[in-house]
């Protein structure tokens, strides 16, 4: 195990450099932090590239891949590679999944795609909610939140271990959608929406949501087969995205 000392380090400098997406894509791989990502990571079968550790007896007990390189570092480097204001003092270097940007040729299941959703919390929170009601995969569309955003991985609390996570233009998800006959329920309120209690529990479905302050793209709201809508009782003018996503998806699955 080799024990860094300085920020200056070539690697030290490399690692907070993924906190960017320019170098993510340049390195092909992304950062977690913390003991509960680092054991989602370790229980789902991903394989590290780096391990780093301020106390090496944190390693104990971990099951490793023998080809993960080992390094203790400082406080200070922890401190300085996190993303966090209380780092925990254990990060690892994962590769990029190489499956985000292809539409698969069986699109069967229950699906959710995100059109331009930004804000990294409700994104997360969306993320596990869909990893908890079953659904075979999540797509990030427009200028939604990068996958591999830190702030987003941490949200995701492991879900994203789970679950399949793709970005895309949704436009030709929802073209390959309707080629397998498969609807796809936008979430708008206007005079052709109906209740998300009406349409029954599909076999298969997709399932739109969109911009936290602006709802969904005119382009991708004249593309679906039906607009769902939340009959609320109170006098709330509308729900947050994250909120919304969870009461449609567990409506819309056979429980």
């Amino acid at each position: 195990m080799e024990f860094l000392t300085s920020n200056q380090n070539q690697r030290v400098k490399d690692w907070k450099k993924l906190q960017t997406k320019k170098q993510r894509i340049r390195a092909n791989s992304y950062i977690i932090e913390g003991w509960h990502l680092i054991d989602e990571a370790i229980k789902s079968g991903k394989q590290f590239k780096e391990l780093m550790v301020v106390d090496p007896e944190d390693l104990d007990g971990l099951n490793l891949n023998s080809e993960t390189e080992l390094f203790q570092i400082t406080p200070e480097i922890a401190a300085h590679i996190s993303d966090t204001k209380t780092p925990q003092g254990i990060f690892a270097v994962l590769p990029l999944d190489s499956y985000h940007e292809e539409i698969p040729e069986e699109l069967s299941g229950h699906w959710l795609l995100l059109d331009n959703v930004q804000d990294p919390g409700n994104l997360g929170t969306i993320v596990r909610t869909a990893d908890a009601a079953g659904l075979n995969g999540v797509v990030l569309g427009g200028s939604s939140v990068d996958i591999y955003n830190p702030k987003l991985i941490r949200s995701m609390q492991g879900s994203h271990f789970h679950i399949s996570l793709y970005s895309g233009d949704l436009n030709d998800w929802i073209t390959s959608f309707k080629q397998q006959q498969i609807p796809v329920f936008g979430t708008e309120l206007n005079e052709d929406a109906k209740s998300y209690k009406e349409v029954g529990q599909p076999e298969n479905f997709a399932l739109v949501m969109g911009n936290e302050g602006n709802g969904m793209s005119e382009d991708t709201l004249e593309q679906t087969d039906q607009n769902l809508y939340i009959p609320m009782r109170g006098n709330a003018e509308s729900l947050n995205v994250a909120v919304a996503a969870g009461i449609v998806m567990f409506q819309l699955i056979k429980s």
